[in-house]
């Protein structure tokens, strides 16, 4: 139930691999996961009708998206008297069991670094499990079983289902475990920081002594929550090292762009160079941190630094969809105040003064109900023009962002004519980064074709 989503395609994918015969439904299934689930030979509903569990599924794995008490597809299961389980629960208990499970968690960062590890560690012949939150930018899917001891998860803070509110990631009980990165988010969901704080502290008490957690240093919220009681060995990593700083490891000599890097490990020097098609400094600890990882999942350092650099990214993290002479349309997952302004600094630093236009939807629940607004009119300094689109669903008028700006700023309402206006000839080298975590009025399709069109 609810087939669509990045988590419940994916354990769609797993279920098929693991020889589960499964059916599924969803409203629009966009791409990437509608190729997934069809070159998977899964066909969804694209809407609930009770005949869809006739005769009765052995089990019906219930996802967290619209899915509340009240919607009729829940209301029949539970009349029905129907097994059921929550997607992570499931994840948990059936594959991961008997896993060496690597998580990554934080609040930005999950997917990408998912991503990078689950590659490293197939290039390596280690032939991984994993589940990415999205898909990479190569011949692997967001998610398969695999047949050595380790699997990759993605670990997601946000609750688990109606019935469980527990944040998903207590149900894969990490060997390695990753926190990237902690603040405020899911307004929806968690009250305040502590709330988040809260769920966290429970997922490192349950990392056994002979695990490893891998944390950026001197993070105020993580080492917060690991004072609050930890009993698994940390390795700390940070991006450029002051000489005060005592770190396991860390990424210097940083090209602007973060287009290349050395890593250092303090026992040993420098271990080797990172040049890769990745921007960001962002990009530059995500990777830092899968590498920290793989190592200690059994890969060499030196052969982990070569599979890195050849990593080729992930759909929707500064992906480009679209060019021609003067324009570049990158497609991006950002939708945090931070994200948003790693990602335009990131594409500030590799274009220099080239025209760099932000296009963002505030689509999460955090960012449409306005929570953080004040720091939405901060992020996008590095962008030399701001475009917002206000969709129905936002509850606040997204006109306050207008004031106090540093660049032109606009808001939209129409897709089709935002599509035309980026696609309209340019007077110079035009970048541009279109940020949302979900479809966007399918925009990113609606460039595509208006790209390909100019050039028939």
């Amino acid at each position: 139930m609810g087939i669509g989503g990045t988590l419940m395609g994916s354990l769609a994918l797993l279920a098929k691999e693991a020889g589960f015969s499964v059916s599924g439904f969803d409203g629009t299934i966009y791409p990437p996961m509608s190729d997934l689930l069809a070159n998977a030979e899964i066909d969804p509903y694209d809407h609930f009708d009770p005949t869809h569990l006739q005769p009765p599924p052995n089990l019906v794995v219930v996802g967290n998206a619209n899915l509340p008490r009240g919607s009729e597809p829940l209301e029949y299961v539970l009349n029905e008297k129907l097994p059921y389980v929550s997607g992570a629960e499931w994840l948990g208990t059936e594959i991961l069991k008997d896993r060496q499970v690597i998580a990554v968690a934080g609040t930005h960062g999950k997917t990408t670094t998912t991503a990078m590890i689950a590659w490293i560690l197939s290039k390596a012949g280690l032939d991984p499990g994993y589940l990415i939150g999205g898909v990479p930018i190569n011949d692997m899917v967001s998610a398969r079983l695999g047949s050595g001891k380790h699997f990759v998860v993605e670990a997601d803070e946000y609750d688990t289902s109606y019935f469980d509110r527990r944040s998903k990631f207590l149900h894969y009980r990490p060997n390695i475990l990753i926190l990237s990165s902690l603040e405020f988010d899911h307004a929806d969901i968690f009250e305040n920081l502590e709330a988040i704080k809260y769920q966290f502290q429970h997922l490192i008490r349950a990392i056994p002594e002979n695990g490893q957690i891998i944390v950026p240093n001197d993070h105020e919220h993580i080492e917060d929550v690991l004072r609050r009681g930890c009993w698994t060995p940390v390795t700390r990593y940070a991006i450029s090292a002051t000489n005060g700083e005592t770190v396991e490891f860390s990424a210097e000599n940083l090209a602007l762009d973060g287009s290349t890097f050395d890593v250092i490990e303090r026992k040993h020097g420098i271990r080797g160079l990172v040049e890769w098609n990745l921007l960001g400094t962002h990009n530059v600890a995500n990777g830092l941190a899968a590498l920290i990882a793989s190592h200690y999942a059994g890969v060499e350092f030196e052969a982990a630094l070569q599979h890195l650099s050849t990593f080729p990214g992930v759909k929707r993290r500064m992906e480009v969809i679209a060019q021609n002479e003067t324009t570049t349309i990158y497609s991006d997952f950002a939708h945090h105040p931070t994200a948003i302004a790693t990602t335009l600094n990131g594409i500030r630093q590799h274009v220099g003064s080239d025209k760099v236009v932000a296009v963002i939807e505030p689509r999460t629940h955090t960012m449409s109900l306005g929570t953080l607004r004040d720091q939405l009119k901060e992020c996008c300094g590095a962008a030399d023009e701001v475009i917002w689109y206000q969709s129905p669903t936002i509850k606040w008028n997204l006109e306050e962002l207008l004031t106090d700006t540093s660049q032109p700023t606009k808001i939209v309402t129409d897709i089709d004519n935002l599509v035309a206006e980026l696609g309209a000839p340019k007077t110079q080298n035009t970048h541009v980064v279109v940020m949302s975590n979900g479809a966007f009025g399918g925009i990113y399709q609606k460039l595509v074709d208006h790209f390909d069109a100019e050039h028939e």
